[in-house]
């Protein structure tokens, strides 16, 4: 009983010190390892061990990786690739549907791009599609934001499923195709309820007198093949890797499974993207890659990730060195929660301190040392848990969550409207992913 006070005690702490205190996740973070210890009565030095080898060893397998994800989408983002994307999708769906078409392209572009910066590359294409087919902005608006969560929430390379799959050691392969299956599910529904919501909220798109195919086309943009590949390779590459090491070696156990163990290993997959993402600018400059262009930029952004990341992996390991797990395993067996407690945490971390990459990170963390106790520490199962983490930490988004304000502010749409359209659709988003994830659970 100790034990879980201190452990509840902890957790307020993380919450409060982000939300209510504004300190950066990354002391919050490893002030609660201290904590925790602290408390629990850990030897000092376990202390300081634990958090050592916990950081160190998160960071040494993730940290690569997080930085080529986010160098990746930086290009994809300044060159125009992701307007590339965007477009292409729109043919293919057609302007008429312009609901399933923003969904597609938020999905899309959110894989290697930011949920925030996806919205607002997409914004003026979504209004002008929106005013020329006289719908609502509000149903519209939905679709794209509840696309861009879907994939920022489930689909590597996307940093927090990363981020959360290198915590809990997890087969990025499997993680890949665990998440797109029920990440499109998820974002199915939730073009459904965009349409059903644009019926009952009407926003007016509002948009100037200027045709979708001129505001297109304002810049240069690389072709979709160029776009593409530097997301497209990589995933293949990992998955490939996943299937090659499969027990029953589908590739045999010569020289082409160790050729696609080693091009299918994240890191050097996700390198291979990021030399590929050279190509798309019109003109290549050497100093995009300088420490002011936008690697430097990207840099910057995954410093940050990298860190929250480590600390996160420094307050899993505390939790693993103390009796945690011990004191946990039989009441965790009583509960039978399985899959859904990875959930729970993750949706009540999102909810309470509004950033998904810190409620993946911090889920995986709590939840790493209890996989072994709860049953799910096959390789199957820790893919599982990744996604199930981050169908919790798509929903609730509102006002503690900076995506709610860039959504709402771009959209003409109040907070109450906001409420009523994006943070109850991103709950239908974190919710369908689940249900779909348990019965998938039931027959793998």
């Amino acid at each position: 009983m100790v034990t879980l006070l201190i452990f509840i005690f902890t957790i307020v702490f993380i919450v409060v010190t982000c939300t209510r205190f504004k300190v950066h996740p990354f002391l919050s973070l490893l002030l609660a390892a201290f904590l925790f210890g602290l408390l629990s009565g850990m030897p000092l030095n376990g202390i300081l061990e634990s958090i050592n080898a916990g950081f160190g060893g998160t960071i040494g397998n993730i940290g690569i990786i997080i930085v080529a994800g986010i160098v990746i989408g930086a290009f994809l983002e300044n060159s125009g690739g992701a307007k590339t994307l965007a477009n292409s999708v729109l043919k293919l769906v057609g302007k008429k549907k312009v609901h399933t078409a923003m969904g597609l392209i938020g999905f899309i572009v959110s894989i290697p791009v930011f949920a925030d910066s996806g919205f607002v590359i997409l914004s003026s294409l979504n209004r002008a599609l929106t005013k020329k087919a006289k719908l609502s902005l509000a149903g519209t608006a939905v679709a794209l934001s509840l696309g861009l969560t879907a994939s920022h929430t489930m689909v590597p390379p996307t940093p927090g499923p990363i981020a959360a799959a290198g915590i809990l050691n997890a087969d990025l392969g499997l993680v890949i195709l665990i998440g797109m299956i029920t990440s499109l599910v998820a974002l199915i529904v939730a073009i459904v309820y965009s349409k059903f919501i644009g019926k009952k909220v009407f926003i007016d798109p509002n948009e100037d007198k200027e045709t979708v195919d001129k505001m297109v086309n304002l810049n240069y943009q690389p072709s979709l093949i160029k776009s593409i590949l530097p997301i497209l390779i990589p995933i293949v590459l990992i998955v490939l890797r996943s299937v090659a090491e499969y027990p029953t070696n589908p590739f045999g156990e010569g020289q082409l499974k160790t050729l696609l163990t080693f091009f299918g290993n994240p890191v050097t997959a996700l390198f291979i993207g990021v030399l590929i993402s050279f190509l798309l600018p019109e003109k290549f400059n050497k100093e995009m890659l300088s420490t002011s262009g936008w690697v430097g930029d990207a840099l910057k952004t995954a410093a940050i990730i990298i860190l929250i990341t480590g600390a996160g992996g420094a307050f899993g390991k505390v939790l693993q060195n103390s009796d945690f797990a011990a004191v946990f395993s039989e009441n965790l067996r009583i509960t039978g929660l399985g899959l859904w407690l990875p959930f729970i945490l993750a949706f009540t971390l999102k909810t309470a301190q509004g950033s998904s990459t810190v409620a993946l990170i911090t889920a995986a963390s709590i939840v790493a040392p209890l996989l072994s106790v709860m049953g799910l520490d096959s390789e199957m199962s820790k893919a599982m848990v990744v996604i199930a983490i981050g169908a919790g930490a798509a929903f609730f988004s509102h006002a503690n969550d900076s995506f709610f304000w860039v959504v709402t502010q771009m959209s003409s749409m109040d907070i109450n409207k906001g409420y009523r359209t994006h943070s109850i659709g991103t709950f239908v988003v974190g919710v369908s992913a689940m249900l779909f994830l348990t019965i998938l659970n039931l027959f793998i």
